[in-house]
């Protein structure tokens, strides 16, 4: 492999200015953190343009693991540096969710392979660093150091992520002594993790438990890679694997704990490799298009391909935006201010839903290219699907946004403003959620202030659906058996779940000094999405005569404003043609 050219960038990036919110390789990694940090962000991009787009996409059709990106990481002590709280680790270790997130969007940028296994190995190390076992501990932070990738041993075959049914079996031996039994299913990194977190019960008192597992050890069983890919995602089965009490991590309540809140901090990654992933098709997309003639005309000069770009810039542009603020949520929470809860799976949820949408419409319009085994966007567009769906499904994390809906709408709370949190601290409280109970008791700062501090066009319109929305939760609420049909549920939760993202919105366009032309035209969208949804409440076969009549006076068309879509377009998205390609 060539040596390592490092990429830096000539742009200072203290905020997400307009033309600057896409990730750009070379032009706009973050420089409004430490110098290792940028250091490490350097070096990853340096390592995937010196290997190219040809092998990239070599190893991906061939399913190549890819070892010289673990050699890469291991030798630059990169998530070591990244996923060692400070406590455990050098000087320029810790655990920091605002670069975190960064490295995220860089790995989606390249390859979902290439995060999948730092995803595995933060779920991994969760139950690991939430332990209050200090012996594995640093343990742990020994083996990141030697460049040990990690995994997370929870679901099972039989009963995916269900804990209550998991079969895993941890029998006491007495002194300290135990034996494992049981099998483990869809385990990322299983093949080649430094230590697997396995969760079971303890056959005594059926109490949950997590234990460490080294797969070098006798009896342990590599079963097979369950998927078609270049990640390899395990079955292992464990025959009477021996496991002492320097190797439990947390038991009871605690277990159980771990692997909730251990989700929590894993799950939010996925938004963030979803943005990556759409930023390089974007790219890739825009370079083609403009390209491209048919008819005479270059494909960008058709009113509906310059309207699918324009919509598609504005939704990737928004979910940047939301994921930025939702991780100031999590950098600041605390035992009492759980607001990230709501935000978190919402990152989850709905960043990657909107992914895929921006995906379906760049693919109208490029079209069959983005078959073509040469393009990233052929990878993209199979791998964009899978992130709404690990780390619970859409439906699972609905059900857990709706439980917030009522606090939210009707009992406000005072909270501080928060501002960006760019600050190079370790996150500790990730790590020390403690109970995963009492989401009833969580409130939410009063979402009527933030929308009344703008007055755009698009927004005044929203602000009109979401009193709608408010108002058939006053005098149309669901019945009983209306709130035991999930799907009447997942289209109400869609409606409340635009409520929140429009809010963070909001907030985070202020803080990075956003254009009123840019979050109209992102409200153009969010209006039109409100108004699909009201129609598809509307359309239920429960819905009553009120509910239908308050639907349908939800259904809004955004604000006419030719003049502000072509500025969009010609001043921020047509130029991005030739800005970035990778090279072969």
């Amino acid at each position: 492999m060539k040596p390592l050219t490092i990429y830096l960038t000539t742009l200072p990036f203290g905020s997400l200015l307009t033309h600057m919110i896409l990730f750009h390789p070379h032009k706009n990694l973050r420089r409004d953190t430490d110098p290792k940090t940028q250091e490490i962000m350097a070096k990853t991009v340096a390592f995937f343009e010196n290997k190219g787009k040809l092998k990239l996409k070599q190893d991906d059709h061939e399913r190549v693991w890819y070892r010289d990106f673990l050699d890469f990481l291991a030798k630059e002590k990169i998530f070591s540096h990244l996923l060692t709280p400070s406590k455990y680790g050098t000087p320029e270790c810790r655990w920091d969710n605002y670069r975190n997130c960064e490295f995220n969007e860089i790995l989606g940028f390249y390859g979902l392979p290439y995060w999948y296994t730092w995803q595995v190995t933060i779920l991994g190390l969760g139950p690991l660093w939430m332990s209050k076992n200090e012996e594995i501990k640093k343990k742990t932070a020994t083996l990141l150091a030697e460049g040990g990738i990690f995994g997370f041993g929870l679901s099972e075959k039989e009963h995916g992520a269900d804990l209550y049914s998991s079969e895993m079996a941890l029998t006491p031996l007495g002194s300290g002594q135990y034996l494992a039994k049981g099998r483990k299913y869809y385990i990322g990194n299983g093949n080649e993790a430094a230590l697997l977190s396995t969760f079971g019960k303890l056959t005594d008192s059926g109490d949950y438990v997590f234990f460490a597992v080294d797969p070098k050890r006798e009896k342990f069983e590599l079963v097979k890679n369950v998927v078609n890919s270049q990640s390899y995602v395990a079955e292992y089965a464990l025959h009477g694997y021996k496991v002492s009490e320097n190797e439990i991590l947390s038991k009871g309540q605690e277990a159980w704990d771990s692997s909730l809140n251990t989700v929590n901090v894993g799950k939010f990654n996925l938004g963030w490799t979803s943005i990556g992933m759409c930023t390089h098709a974007f790219y890739e997309s825009i370079n083609h298009a403009s390209h491209r003639r048919l008819f005479g005309h270059a494909v960008t000069e058709f009113a509906h391909i310059q309207q699918l770009f324009t919509d598609s810039y504005a939704r990737l542009c928004a979910m940047k935006l939301f994921a930025s603020r939702a991780s100031d949520y999590m950098r600041t929470a605390s035992a009492d201010d759980r607001r990230y809860l709501l935000y978190n799976p919402m990152v989850k949820m709905k960043v990657t839903t909107q992914g895929e949408e921006v995906i379906n419409q760049l693919w109208d319009i490029i079209a069959a290219r983005g078959f073509e085994k040469d393009m990233v966007f052929e990878s993209v567009a199979r791998d964009i699907r899978a992130l709404p769906k690990l780390e619970g499904t859409v439906h699972v994390n609905m059900a857990l946004i709706i439980k917030f809906m009522k606090n939210y709408f009707f009992s406000p709370s005072e909270y501080p403003e928060i501002g960006t949190q760019n600050q190079a601290k370790d996150d500790t409280f990730l790590f020390n959620q403690g109970a995963t109970k009492g989401l009833s008791k969580i409130r939410f700062h009063d979402y009527r202030k933030v929308y009344s501090s703008v007055d755009l066009p698009n927004i005044a319109i929203f602000r009109k659906q979401i009193r709608l929305l408010k108002s058939l939760l006053m005098v149309a609420k669901p019945s009983k058996k209306q709130t035991e049909d999930f799907d009447f549920l997942l289209i109400l939760g869609e409606l409340f779940t635009l409520v929140v993202y429009g809010q963070l919105l909001i907030e985070s366009a202020k803080l990075n000094s956003v254009d009123d032309d840019l979050l109209d035209q992102i409200f153009d969208f969010m209006v039109r999405d409100f108004s699909k949804f009201a129609l598809q409440l509307y359309s239920k076969t429960s819905s009553t005569k009120l509910q239908q009549l308050l639907c349908l006076q939800m259904i809004r068309k955004p604000t006419v404003n030719v003049e502000r879509a072509e500025r969009i377009w010609k001043t921020q998205v047509e130029t991005l043609k030739d800005q970035y390609r990778m090279k072969e």
